[in-house]
């Protein structure tokens, strides 16, 4: 479950963000034509507890 981010954005903006981690479109680049650098931010805490939710709730479909 990942989140996009377009806009600038600092580690304080994702604070409690439920997604697993949040993809800096900004920060995301191609790099010698065939390699590609993605920049993603994540709250260590509160996205594992977001993705252990959202394990629990799948495991007990």
């Amino acid at each position: 479950m990942l989140g996009l981010a377009d806009e600038p954005i600092v580690s304080s903006d994702i604070i409690q963000d439920p997604h697993a981690a949040i993809v800096d479109l900004r920060m995301t680049r191609v790099v010698d034509g065939d390699l590609v650098k993605v920049l993603a931010w994540y709250d260590n805490e509160w996205g594992y507890a977001g993705q252990m939710v959202r394990e629990a709730a799948r495991l007990a479909r």
